[in-house]
């Protein structure tokens, strides 16, 4: 008599698909992973290794343990620095946060000139920083600028040459630049939250501005805190913009940290220290992010309707 062969387990087909969909997916993953080591954690090592070294950008590359580090860490500029990164780092997020988020419920609403108008929002996001500094900064002279042009006194004013006004003007073209795409985000996080959850308030009488603070605050949260990631981590790299504005002054009350390691790395040739600061901009950036995603509570790419 044949005998049957034990019937298999429940649920080794499942487990069995499962571990062969966890394979394919992390065979699909390893290309960008590779990428990722090749342009992100090989460069990083150099410039680690870097940091420990004399080098003036074209000769050899000597030893010099850990002199650069004390010559950067000892340096009261270093200091001056990080403190103007951070405060560029505060109002540019205190300034686009609430304009990003207001313009991207609006633009998620079912507006007559929506399209348009999300469009016109975008358009200062496609061109370059470089040139926006540029534009600005003719616009901006005291002499030959708009204010002059039309005859304006309170545009007249010496924009870029005193502290705070040049600060006020950088935090306010970079917000101008950057509010556009962090609305994007706001306006694709609005357009996930159930319209039950509307239509229910609706019934209970509450207005617009309770919408708002009970249902769709409350919903962006995780989307809130991958926003400010962003202009956080993002506000760390800003080169370009300040170099071409300000190139640091007046003085060097807009000298931040990205500035600061270009001027020693490729005008003072001094590749070591410059190196050094590339590391502690890393470290920095990586805190942030970190700590952002820690007041998240819990992982930020979970849905925001998880136990609702």
């Amino acid at each position: 008599m044949t005998s049957l062969a034990p019937p298999a387990p429940r649920g080794s087909t499942t487990t069995s698909a499962q571990g062969g969909r966890s394979g394919s997916v992390t065979w699909l993953a390893l290309p960008a992973f590779l990428m990722f080591v090749a342009f992100a954690i090989i460069p990083l090592i150099g410039v680690l290794v870097l940091s420990f070294t004399q080098w003036d950008g074209i000769g050899d590359i000597h030893a010099a343990g850990f002199d650069s580090w004390r010559s950067v860490l000892r340096d009261p500029g270093l200091v001056h620095a990080l403190w103007v990164t951070f405060l560029i780092m505060a109002l540019s997020w205190a300034f686009q946060t609430p304009l990003s988020l207001l313009i991207g419920v609006y633009l998620a609403t079912q507006s007559r000139f929506r399209e348009i108008l999300a469009v016109i929002y975008f358009v200062p996001l496609l061109l370059s920083s470089a040139a926006l500094a540029i534009t600005y900064k003719a616009l901006l002279d005291p002499n030959f600028g708009l204010g002059a042009g039309l005859g304006i006194p309170l545009l007249q004013q010496d924009w870029l040459g005193r502290d705070n006004l040049a600060l006020g003007v950088l935090v306010f073209v970079v917000s101008w630049q950057f509010i556009p795409f962090h609305s994007l985000i706001y306006q694709s996080a609005v357009r996930q939250i159930p319209k039950a959850m509307f239509e229910a308030s609706e019934i209970d009488g509450a207005g617009r501005l309770r919408q708002f603070f009970s249902i769709t605050l409350p919903q962006l949260k995780y989307t809130v805190i991958t926003s400010s990631t962003l202009m956080v981590v993002g506000s760390l790299t800003f080169f370009d913009l300040i170099f071409v504005l300000t190139g640091g002054g007046p003085g060097d009350a807009t000298r931040a940290l990205a500035l600061d390691m270009y001027k020693r790395g490729f005008q003072a040739s001094l590749m070591g220290p410059a190196s050094a600061i590339a590391v502690i901009l890393v470290l920095v950036g990586l805190g942030l992010a970190l700590l952002l995603r820690r007041l998240g509570g819990r992982d930020t790419t979970e849905s925001q309707m998880e136990g609702v």
